[in-house]
């Protein structure tokens, strides 16, 4: 009684951390399936502005050092081509992924509210 009552523990303890492990490792859903509404919508509610790729491009091209770009692909994305001056800053495309990165993403940004930071 005792033993098939352990092994109902166990059964359920290991599914139970397969599932959170599952969880945890969900891939975030696709940029491509992500409209401008979404990003609208995602902006307005952490609080944070949202440029164009051309307000962003004459930005760049008149004060270079004034943006903080932070290339947030894996290594070997980086390895291919990036933008010079960029800060490379992997960042796996998961819940568990972001969560891990936030603690040291703050404190690479540091306490600069107001310094225009963009993220690829």
């Amino acid at each position: 009684m005792n033993f098939k009552r352990n092994l109902l523990l166990a059964l359920t303890a290991l599914l139970l951390g397969g599932a959170i492990l599952s969880y945890q490792h969900r891939p975030l859903p696709s940029p491509v399936d992500a409209t401008w509404a979404d990003a609208q919508r995602e902006a307005e509610r952490g609080g944070y502005r949202l440029i164009t790729t051309q307000e962003l491009a004459a930005r760049y091209q008149q004060e270079p050092h004034s943006v903080l770009l932070v290339d947030t692909r894996q290594d070997w994305e980086f390895m291919s081509g990036y933008i010079q001056g960029a800060l490379h800053f992997p960042i796996e495309p998961t819940w568990w992924g972001r969560w891990r990165a936030e603690k040291p993403l703050l404190a690479l940004l540091g306490p600069d509210k107001n310094r225009p930071v963009v993220f690829y």
